[in-house]
């Protein structure tokens, strides 16, 4: 169970933030996986750490800026990763669907993410986001 001080990390693994996505966004380490990646990058955007999303964030797709607190008051709520899927050594995508709450309004959004590892780190390179079926 965490401590007081260590709360359950945003992404939804059950371990704390100090022990899951808190030493890959503090720069401790790098995610072993793009899943990792992408549970990290989930948690960034809990916590509006822009740093973090830049510098994991593939040169050729980033935009040149990050201000994810102006575009919306989003609250992000809950992740589900439904499908890890490597494709080769340096490639993988990741579905999964974000809860999320904008001006108390309960939205979801379901998206099929790519990355690909250089140098030994994944980065995100963009994501096809499926309509909403509700």
């Amino acid at each position: 169970m965490p401590r007081y001080n260590d709360p359950p990390c945003p992404c939804g693994s059950g371990r704390s933030y100090q022990r899951c996505c808190g030493p890959y966004i503090r720069g401790e380490a790098a995610p072993p996986t793009a899943e990792a990646l992408m549970r990290s990058r989930y948690t960034a955007y809990a916590r509006l750490d822009t740093h973090y999303l830049a510098a994991t964030w593939h040169v050729s797709t980033r935009p040149a800026s990050l201000d994810p607190a102006n575009d919306m008051p989003v609250k992000w709520m809950g992740l589900r990763v439904i499908r890890y899927e490597r494709q080769g050594s340096d490639t993988a995508t990741v579905e999964f669907v974000a809860r999320y709450r904008i001006n108390g309004r309960a939205c979801r959004m379901h998206e099929t993410s790519r990355f690909v590892r250089e140098g030994g780190r994944w980065f995100y390179v963009d994501g096809l986001v499926h309509p909403d079926r509700n």
